[in-house]
């Protein structure tokens, strides 16, 4: 079994033959791309000195390789793959300069943990929230339950000619629309145990206490459940849970796709007891590139924003980070 630098060797020296004909003098090219928590080997091909494009990452054909053994079968795949991906990001680049106006419609935005993704966010958009950042994802295509979308670069921004505010305000509307937000009970997911199952006492005793636990637990995502962590910026929908709730509530990040809510004086103010909980959840649970943050937050109902209740152990906040206002409902006039 090869190592990764000798595979990412090898898939350099011998890609371009698994490419149909008119791929033969282009050039393949491997270089670290960032990603949100995570640094990628992207493999691009370029002619007459321009980047074609590819969304394949040596470091995903490696796993394949690791998995299957076959390295033929990795490279056919991988170079059907290519073709494909490259005819649709034609159209993708068409729509983008021939239909601004898609563009504009189809920003949203979602957040990402900022000490991690410095590199990244050098070279994109965004804005700060506490210690997470607001960047923004042009969807290119969505489903209930898909989504494809690319994140947005200060060279996309150059091009539709949007600054980050606009940017922002646009997002706003259309990540509302396009994924709405959804705060659902966590023990709504959890049925009752069907009367006359039969179980050892002390099972039965475990999963009452999971659903009744579970029913002071509330999960803050969107329709999709795809980017969702971003819900917590809306800021009607904390107001109306905390309302429900009589209390206000840490929000505890499970990661980019959603948080959890849960009442203040159910945890008994123990933020120890809290971070150690995030911490294992994203250690356990959570794969890298959908972490979102080892803190915990606190939603004031009264003063009605969120702050930071506990920060991330390893990364100590200096108090400076920007206060992003939450976003308020749209005032409808007649």
């Amino acid at each position: 079994m090869m190592t990764y630098e000798v595979f990412k060797a090898v898939v350099k020296e011998k890609f371009l033959s698994y490419l149909p004909e008119e791929y033969r003098d282009a050039e393949v090219n491997i270089r670290p791309v960032k990603k949100v928590n995570r640094t990628l080997d992207a493999l691009s091909v370029l002619k007459d000195d321009s980047r074609m494009f590819s969304s394949m990452y040596v470091n995903e054909l490696y796993e394949q390789y690791r998995e299957y053994g076959d390295l033929e079968m990795i490279l056919r795949a991988a170079a059907w793959k290519y073709t494909q991906s490259a005819d649709m990001f034609k159209e993708q680049q068409s729509e983008m300069f021939m239909g601004i106006e898609h563009f504009k419609e189809n920003v949203i935005m979602c957040l990402i943990n900022t000490e991690q993704n410095r590199e990244l966010l050098a070279g994109i958009p965004s804005r700060a929230f506490q210690d997470l950042s607001v960047i923004y994802r042009w969807v290119v295509k969505s489903s209930p339950d898909e989504m494809e979308s690319s994140i947005v670069s200060n060279e996309m921004a150059k091009i539709a000619g949007m600054t980050e505010e606009e940017l922002f305000q646009c997002a706003v509307e259309n990540t509302r629309r396009i994924n709405p937000v959804s705060v659902t009970c966590m023990g709504s997911m959890f049925g009752s145990i069907p009367e006359g199952t039969i179980l050892p006492p002390e099972v039965r005793e475990e999963l009452e206490l999971i659903k009744r636990t579970s029913d002071n637990m509330w999960i803050i995502s969107n329709s999709s459940g795809i980017y969702g962590a971003v819900s917590m910026l809306y800021e009607e929908n904390l107001h109306q849970l905390a309302e429900k709730l009589g209390e206000n509530f840490f929000i505890l990040p499970s990661s980019i796709h959603e948080v959890i809510a849960v009442p203040v004086e159910m945890t008994g103010k123990n933020m120890t007891n809290l971070i150690e909980m995030v911490q294992e959840a994203n250690m356990s649970s959570v794969r890298l590139e959908e972490r979102l943050s080892n803190s915990v937050y606190h939603y004031d109902r009264n003063a009605r924003k969120v702050t930071l209740a506990a920060e991330s152990p390893e990364k100590r906040l200096d108090g400076k980070q920007a206060e992003l206002p939450l976003i308020q409902e749209e005032k409808k006039t007649r």
